[in-house]
């Protein structure tokens, strides 16, 4: 009797145990499916992140140059300012001014020629704040001259020829992108509102087009100095002091 209910308890128990494996084994088969799938979706959300960053990284370099754009501009207007302050307080010590007729004569001519200059390197751009302000100085230059004041004819001329320095200077920031932009543009591309000045981070490929697969045009070594002109997704269109220029990789990239 005993050793009867032992076997029907032992089947019951197997019978149990083999209802529970058969719980357990689709279960357990799902397992590193759903173990895949979590590591998949960890890397594509790191992967944005890296872009992201990437992205906001670009932007503060772009920002930075902004900044430093407007601090040498700033600084180049209190520089004017200055030179300016300086002149009247001459012209007021001396009351009437010293300067000749022949001197007067010669720094308006020397204004002239360069306004002229400035006018023709803007190529038809006649609304250029500076050059507009270099002009209307020269006009009160001339008619101060007529009336035989020659020192306050060549304070206005000095202040003409910082205007005229001012534009010049504009035109040596554009002319830094000018090799680039003459370049078609492709589809995507996205200008920088001001070159970045950029360093290479690692050893990397200069590519002909935003793609592995494109031709390499030679190798970056680590500290090169560049200027990034635009980007296109995960790339930047850069240029070497050499002259050369590409597509690099925006990771491979910073600032300097």
């Amino acid at each position: 009797m005993i050793s009867s209910l032992i076997r029907v308890n032992s089947r019951q128990c197997l019978g149990l145990l083999l209802a529970v494996s058969f719980c357990f084994i689709p279960a357990c088969a799902n397992w590193p499916s759903k173990k895949s799938d979590d590591v998949k979706k960890l890397q594509q959300t790191l992967e944005k992140r890296d872009d992201n960053m990437a992205k906001l990284q670009l932007q503060l370099l772009e920002r930075d140059a902004q900044i430093k754009q407007l601090e040498e501009r700033l600084n180049s207007q209190q520089e004017m300012l200055d030179e300016a302050i300086q002149e009247v307080v001459r012209a007021k010590a001396k009351l009437r001014s010293l300067e000749s007729k022949a001197e007067a004569a010669s720094e308006m001519a020397e204004a002239e020629i360069a306004v002229k200059a400035l006018k023709a390197q803007l190529a038809g751009q006649t609304r250029n704040p500076e050059l507009i302000k270099a002009q209307e100085l020269l006009k009160m230059s001339a008619q101060e001259f007529k009336k035989e004041n020659y020192g306050g004819a060549v304070y206005l001329t000095n202040q003409a020829k910082g205007h005229i320095r001012a534009g010049q200077i504009q035109l040596t920031s554009r002319e830094k992108a000018a090799p680039i932009k003459r370049l078609p543009p492709i589809e995507g591309e996205v200008f920088f509102s001001l070159p970045l000045p950029l360093q290479v981070l690692r050893t990397s490929n200069l590519r002909d087009q935003p793609d592995l697969e494109s031709k390499v045009i030679t190798t970056l070594e680590k500290g090169t100095p560049l200027i990034g002109y635009s980007y296109k997704d995960k790339w930047l269109r850069v240029m070497s002091e050499d002259g050369s220029y590409g597509w690099v990789f925006q990771t491979l990239v910073g600032g300097r």
